[in-house]
């Protein structure tokens, strides 16, 4: 069988640590093809482009400084160049360009491709909820794995020990990505639930923007555990109404479910933004200009897609925690408020 070539679509902080991995990875086996394509939005740094950097210098001076990623990884500023001739395609973007992105990439999608998404974000389709790689699978005709877990960026690309989660739903799939994509500190198990990991790297997000308005009010550890617990039982409800029950406990238990949880809402950046948010009174969308260096939050527009989800459902007041972080970043209700959501919560009564 010919070698499998890898395209990474995105070079954000994540896409440029996990070609690190990728890029180490091909080069020491020979089921994968050793040159690794990353699509990379080109922008310029200074007066030369991102690409011509990072294909020179072997480093995402904007999104991972300090990290030499390897010299088989190349950037291409072109997504239909990117993809040509991969029969691997890693997805690693923010989740609102991932429509725009596959439309211009079909054409030149290899036969016989397979995909894995690592964004974490839903959409909203006209039946409800759409996941991202529901959309990848219609738009490219691919079959799709996720990849989900505690994983905050400089941390994997430090090489710090981490574990993760694919969720695939063809069992051989999901080895050749973890062969792809696992190392001796990036420690991975593969589970068929893939819509239940899925879910877990979307909705854990707004429940960490709920734990960046505890430390903003300077709430203790106990308020953040009870928004912790809270979300997850929140994440497992809305994943059994969205999955229609085939939702097992497990899958919550591995690293996409509670340790993804507890590590966002202590360390990622959606936790930091609504922190920010609180103490400063400025604007989210402020906040991500000045902090994040041109990267997005994908926290907000979560709780804004799961709130008309939830709306259309009438499910609205089963969610209270979900709902109070949509309300109080796109609707004006006060953030001291947040804590009456967590008082009268369904799970006390």
């Amino acid at each position: 069988m010919p070698a499998k070539k890898v395209c990474i679509i995105g070079s954000g902080n994540w896409g440029s640590s996990i070609a690190k991995i990728i890029g180490h990875n091909v080069k020491a086996s020979n089921r994968f093809n050793p040159m690794v394509s990353m699509w990379v939005y080109e922008e310029m740094i200074g007066d030369r482009k991102l690409t011509e950097i990072i294909n020179s210098e072997h480093e995402n001076v904007k999104y991972l400084p300090g990290h030499k990623l390897p010299k088989n990884v190349v950037a291409v500023p072109n997504v239909t160049d990117a993809v040509k001739g991969a029969s691997i395609l890693v997805f690693v973007i923010p989740h609102q360009f991932i429509t725009k992105l596959c439309d211009e990439m079909k054409p030149h999608v290899t036969e016989g491709a397979i995909g894995i998404s690592l964004i974490k974000g839903v959409d909203e389709g006209p039946d409800g909820l759409k996941l991202i790689s529901d959309i990848i699978r219609e738009k490219l005709q691919i079959d799709v794995s996720v990849l989900m877990g505690a994983n905050i960026a400089n941390e994997v690309a430090d090489e710090k020990f981490c574990e993760t989660t694919i969720g695939a739903k063809n069992k051989a799939q999901g080895q050749l990505l973890k062969e792809l994509l696992q190392t001796p500190n990036f420690r991975i198990t593969v589970v068929p639930e893939s819509d239940t990991v899925e879910l877990c790297g979307a909705l854990k997000n707004i429940v960490a923007v709920g734990a960046g308005f505890c430390d903003g009010l300077g709430f203790g550890d106990n308020t953040k555990a009870a928004v912790i617990r809270l979300g997850l039982m929140e994440m497992v409800a809305f994943a059994k109404m969205f999955c229609k029950g085939n939702v097992s406990s497990d899958t919550f238990l591995e690293s996409c479910g509670v340790a993804d949880l507890i590590t966002t809402c202590y360390g990622g950046r959606n936790r930091r933004i609504a922190e920010a948010f609180v103490k400063t009174s400025k604007s989210i969308a402020d906040l991500e200009a000045e902090m994040l260096n041109g990267q997005k939050l994908q926290g907000p527009q979560t709780s804004a897609e799961v709130y008309k989800i939830l709306q259309k459902q009438g499910m609205v007041e089963k969610f209270p925690l979900f709902v109070a972080v949509y309300q109080i970043c796109y609707e004006g209700k006060q953030v001291k408020e947040f804590i009456t959501c967590l008082q009268n919560h369904p799970q006390h009564m």
